[in-house]
């Protein structure tokens, strides 16, 4: 039947799951008509009884020609990932930015000095407030022109749909559900499609998924069986579940109708779906029909936004802002309440050279006082520092590039460095308490090898050298050589099982590599490389040749393996019953050319040792757990003989079950425990995966800095505490605290109690008899919490966090703070993230950070406060959702020690520095006051009240804040103990906060005292002119703007041009401005106040004395406390490290080298 052009007909259609991702969407006008639509149907009553699943007609072909066809109520195709448009950006943009407190206070402030007569411009606030809302906004809009950018780039990609029997290019945004969609190789799929045809002989295809999990291995997917290799002549109705987020999950069924025939009925599962985004791998062409577009793709529903991450910094901030709009309100009641006693007295309120208006003295006096509250409220605005936002902000956007540019991050093998996702989190580096790694990829190198096999109790280890191993001698060379064996059909079929019982492939031939003989033909194989979802499973196929038989691959579902006489030998591929993390397991049932149909199956050993003989396992455990103990990964094998009415029976199963829309796992998981029963057990195999480079140095490095470092990992007890001995997490002479099912089911009680009786008892040895902490160290971080270390696997942890033993995980964090390193093992991914929450939310609220490399760490990754993503072999999930990714572990000591610690110093510094310089800024205008009868005159010129932070003082502390090195790198990570210094908030407390401040008050006071004690001779002027109160206020403000500048050049530790340029510039550029300001008459001001004043100021004596004295007097306790303060040894070794490399260097220089 050729294909009719025209609609979709959607039976049951519900709207995509929730969570489909912050910012994504389909096109404007499809999501105002979708809420519409949906609006009315919740009042129309029309949601109820939606079906669960969608019919999608194949190429829009109706079923029977007598058959209604409806229009379609799918989604387009549209991506929409920007957060704006062209006319929603000033609104909506405008109003995310007023929600900060800081930027609705100075709008409130402008809008005040608007509309109430205030003695200060509405310039001077509303130009900074401009500045800083332009700069955001601009920002802002840039990084939505991108998506812009890359959305249109998505959408408007060219496509090829087979429409009306020919083939027609399109724009991706233009395919409907229903449409035969052709792709090419190395295209990516543009939306959700069920494989039809591929041009492969095999009817199989290549995708690579690493764009939606991260995994870049190759996968293999699955034409629907029998169709028609024409595709104008299909006639096919395909009906599957509504779209749901789940990238491993699809359950569907075809119609396949033909003339006369009864319909054929094809499941489908994840096999048959091709997913957007994900990419065709060696294969010329396919053709697939569209079922999920737009934002109903799985791709769509998975995108979602990473929750907001608010740093330390920003909490200490808002604190501090309280603090100083306190004092701001204070300042403007004194004021406000001064005034009116003041002028209660005779005379004041109404001197005889200022009478009052009419209507001033019809005026309410409480109106009046308000409205004098508010205007001295504008007076003393600038005490809260709005350009301390964008200045934070520049600072972690220019401060992360550091992270990206280190070349001690870049590693040749990937040819890539360090990555940084989001910068607002840079000095959370170095607030860390809590660190929690996975062990696979991430401790580990995630590099499988193999290292030997056990088969019915005998060890098989392909070495250079003979050992003695388990009361039996092991020889060089393959399996046939080895003496004390297994017998040799044994050997064999358990051979047979690791070259038949994977999912690997082998790769395509390169161009000019044509077909090999059969000699040769497993050394061309093993030249070209496997392909697999899983290194455990190449590895394991690489073992196997070693001893002698060798995987050829897969071809038209006939396994080919070359035994070790280099014969050929084919299985018919029957069924693959696919590994999952509920089993454990994984089966392959395949048919040999002698008839028999074999099941052969590996797994973990708690999966397979109940479902073997008990005499076949007292075999093999003694060797699976001294492997696990030595730190190998190890598999259980086993196989069983099906009978053809076993198989048949079987057989039918699996097909009725793959054809079920509901339930389907559930269906297919109960036929695979019932065939993967009373199997007989082979042996089991060794797998080695090397820790990483440096793996223990770094986790020494991050002990010694004062961190908790906790293992979460899915694998056995025995093998991840091996590890954590390897990377001397646990050290010989700690005390070990286990917390799993066997210790809970050897004490004979019931489970809780007996779980409450091991926590009371570990929290008496650990916590209660532990010996107090030295030297005002927090016991975390003494010396005594070496002797014990806490293990917990994933069942007791469901059994301590499930009512009502919960009451008890307060005292399973006062063991594991009190412990050198928690290993918590068997832990599914959602265990690992809520660990990480029971941390993060326990009192004092520790910073905790999360590292791993696998798509199942993410969910620890996004719940931690620092996610950090490895670049392993498990694909790059991890790292797109992470905050920050490395390449290897080891790189994590220096973005810690080294980067986070100086962030965190230098971003404490910036918002200390921005406080105490807007404080000694608004102090003397405070003082002034009392001067002038509270008239509310300004100290300062308009021009002075805007570009004091935005111009005068701004550049120096961002250029401080990017530089400074208050302690070089090299030494902070030779010495961790230094990181616990500037640990929990160590900079940005109360005192350190009170310090600063109780400095501005006194420079404040000093600046305008000291001026006053000059102004006490009136005649300071060559010609005997008096000096005004515009030179007064110009005089504070020249000896302010020096002063705080100096006050940073002292505190600088680390000098760069940039900083020489930016602060002796800064300061230029302020006698510069005033001169230029002052000695020009501007046409568009009123009046000018600072006409000369700046020239004529500098030409007095007494002016100069007085402001260099100033200065000193300011700078003294500075300068005191830095000559009278004992140095800390990390600085006498600092100086010690710049004489010796100083002596070296002039070494060389004598002795001609340099």
């Amino acid at each position: 039947m050729p294909l009719r052009r025209g609609g979709t007909l959607v039976l049951h259609c519900t709207a995509p799951h929730q969570g489909s991702g912050r910012g994504l969407r389909t096109g404007d006008g499809v999501d105002i008509g979708t809420m519409i639509r949906r609006g009315l149907d919740r009042l129309l009553g029309r949601g109820e009884g939606r079906a669960d699943s969608r019919t999608v007609y194949v190429g829009h072909g109706a079923w029977s020609p007598a058959q209604p066809f409806t229009p379609p109520r799918y989604c387009d195709n549209r991506i929409v990932s920007s957060k704006y448009t062209l006319w929603n950006f000033l609104p909506k943009n405008l109003f995310e930015q007023f929600r900060r407190i800081a930027n609705f206070y100075f709008l409130i402030i402008f809008l005040v000095q608007v509309i109430v007569d205030t003695p200060t411009s509405p310039v001077t606030s509303g130009l900074p407030l401009f500045f800083v809302i332009t700069v955001t906004a601009i920002k802002q809009g840039f990084e939505d022109w991108l998506r812009h950018k890359a959305d249109n780039e998505v959408n408007k990609y060219p496509v090829t749909v087979l429409d009306g029997g020919r083939s027609t290019r399109k724009e991706s945004e233009k395919i409907r559900v229903g449409d035969v969609v052709e792709v090419l190789e190395d295209e990516t799929f543009p939306c959700d499609l069920v494989l039809l045809q591929s041009s492969r002989d095999d009817g199989t295809c290549y995708v690579t998924t690493a764009s939606l999990d991260g995994e870049s291995n190759h996968k293999t997917h699955y034409t629907v069986p029998d169709i028609e290799t024409d595709l104008l002549l299909l006639n096919a109705t395909l009906e599957c579940e509504q779209p749901q987020p789940d990238l491993y999950k699809f359950v569907g069924r075809m119609y396949i109708r033909r003339e006369g025939q009864e319909p054929a009925v094809r499941s489908l599962g994840p096999e048959n779906l091709l997913l957007k985004g994900a990419t065709l791998k060696n294969t010329s062409k396919i053709s697939g029909v569209a079922v999920y577009t737009g934002m109903e793709t799985k791709m769509a529903l998975n995108y979602q936004g990473k929750s907001q991450k608010r740093s330390v910094v920003e909490k200490s901030i808002n604190c501090f802002l309280v603090v100083y709009l306190c004092i701001l309100l204070s300042k403007a009641l004194v004021c406000t309440t001064l005034k009116y006693v003041w002028q209660r007295q005779p005379g004041q309120d109404e001197p005889w050279y200022n009478q009052k208006t009419q209507k001033e003295k019809d005026t309410d006096l409480y109106l009046k006082m308000f409205t004098d509250f508010l205007s001295f409220m504008v007076l003393f605005n600038f005490i809260i520092p709005v350009s301390m936002y964008v200045t934070v902000e520049m600072q972690k956007f220019l401060g992360s590039s550091f992270i990206t540019w280190d070349r001690d991050f870049y590693d040749p093998q990937i040819q890539e460095g360090a990555l940084v996702n989001t910068s607002d989190l840079n000095e959370e580096l170095g607030q860390v308490e809590h660190v929690f790694t996975d062990k696979t990829g991430t401790l580990t190198q995630n590099n499988m090898e193999f290292i030997e096999c056990c088969i019915d109790g005998f060890q098989y280890k392909y070495g250079n050298c003979a050992s003695e191993l388990d009361g039996f001698c092991v020889e060089d060379g393959p399996v046939n050589k080895l003496q004390r064996k297994a017998g040799r059909e044994r050997e064999e079929l358990f051979l047979r099982a690791l070259c038949l019982c994977h999912t690997v492939q082998v790769k395509e031939p390169g161009p000019g590599l044509g077909p090999v003989d059969q000699v040769d033909a497993a050394r061309a194989v093993e030249e070209r490389g496997f392909i697999a979802s899983s290194p455990d499973e190449v590895a394991l196929v690489k073992g196997a040749m070693r001893f002698g038989f060798s995987f050829l691959g897969l071809d038209c579902m006939k396994m080919k393996i070359q035994n070790r006489n280099k014969e050929i030998e084919e299985y018919d591929l029957l069924h693959v019953l696919n590994f999952d993390p509920v089993r454990r397991r994984m089966s392959v049932i395949v048919k040999s050319e002698a008839g028999e149909t074999l099941l052969f199956c590996k797994g973990a050993d708690v999966s397979i040792f109940p479902r073997v003989r008990e005499e076949e396992v007292m075999r093999i455990r003694t060797h699976v757990e001294r492997n696990a103990t030595e730190g190998y990964r190890t598999l259980c094998v086993a196989y069983k003989k099906l009978s053809t009415e076993a198989f048949a029976q079987a057989d039918a199963s699996l097909r009725e079950a793959r054809l079920a829309l509901q339930d389907r796992e559930e269906k297919l998981l109960n036929i695979y425990d019932q065939l993967e029963t009373g199997m007989n057990l082979i042996g089991a195999t060794a797998v080695e995966d090397r820790l990483q480079e440096e793996a223990t140095v770094t986790m020494e490095a991050l002990q010694n800095a004062g961190m908790k470092v906790w293992v979460l990992t899915g694998d056995k007890m025995e093998t991840a505490k091996s590890t954590c001995y390897a990377c001397r997490l646990f050290q010989r002479r700690t005390e070990l605290l286990e917390l799993t099912v066997r210790t809970l089911e050897a004490g004979g009680q019931k489970c809780e109690g007996r779980l409450h009786e091991l926590l009371l008892d570990y929290h008496r040895r650990a916590v209660q008899d532990a010996p107090p902490a030295k030297g005002g160290v927090s016991r975390s971080w003494s010396s005594a919490v070496q002797d014990y270390g806490f293990i917990i696997d994933g069942a007791t942890l469901s059994l301590l966090l499930k009512p009502p033993s919960s009451r008890y995980t307060s005292l399973f964090l006062e063991i594991c703070q009190n412990c050198a390193a928690v290993l918590c093992c068997r832990m599914a991914p959602l265990q690992k993230a809520q660990i990480v929450r029971l941390v993060k939310n326990t009192k004092g609220s520790p910073i905790t950070l999360s590292v791993g490399d696998g798509a199942n760490d993410v969910s620890m990754i996004l719940e931690a406060h620092v996610g950090i993503g490895i670049k392993g072999n498990e694909g790059r999930q991890a790292v797109r959702n992470s905050d920050y990714a490395v390449p290897k572990l080891k790189h994590l000591r220096k973005l810690l020690l080294g980067h986070g610690h100086l962030y965190y110093v230098r971003i404490a510094q910036l918002v200390q520095y921005f406080f105490y310089k807007n404080l000694c800024f608004i102090l003397p205008q405070f003082l002034y006051q009392f001067f002038c009868g509270y008239s509310q005159q300004p100290l300062y010129d308009a021009a002075y009240l805007m570009m004091y932070n935005i111009c005068f003082t701004s550049m120096p502390i961002l250029a401080y804040s990017l530089f400074e090195q208050h302690i070089c790198i090299e030494i902070l990570m030779d010495n961790a103990i230094l990181y616990r210094e500037v640990a929990r908030n160590a900079s940005l407390r109360w005192g350190p906060f009170l310090h600063w401040t109780a400095l501005g008050i006194y420079q404040g006071l000093l600046f305008f005292f000291g001026v006053h004690c000059l102004f006490r001779n009136p005649a300071l002027q060559d010609n005997g002119q008096v000096y005004g109160n515009w030179s007064f206020g110009t005089i504070v403000f020249t000896v302010m703007v020096f002063t705080v500048t100096l006050k940073l050049a002292l505190d600088t530790r680390h000098w760069t041009w940039i900083n020489h340029l930016v602060i002796w510039g800064s300061l230029a550029f302020y006698v510069f401005f005033s001169f230029f300001w002052g000695g020009i008459i501007w046409p568009f001001l009123k009046q000018q106040r600072l006409y000369f004043v700046f020239a004529n100021l500098l030409s007095s004596v007494s002016a100069w004395l007085v402001i260099i004295l100033l200065i000193l007097l300011s700078l003294l306790p500075e300068v005191l406390l830095v000559v009278l303060r004992k140095p800390r040894a990390s600085h006498i070794q600092q100086l010690k490290m710049r004489s010796s490399a100083r002596k070296h260097r002039d070494f060389l220089s004598n002795t001609g080298v340099i």
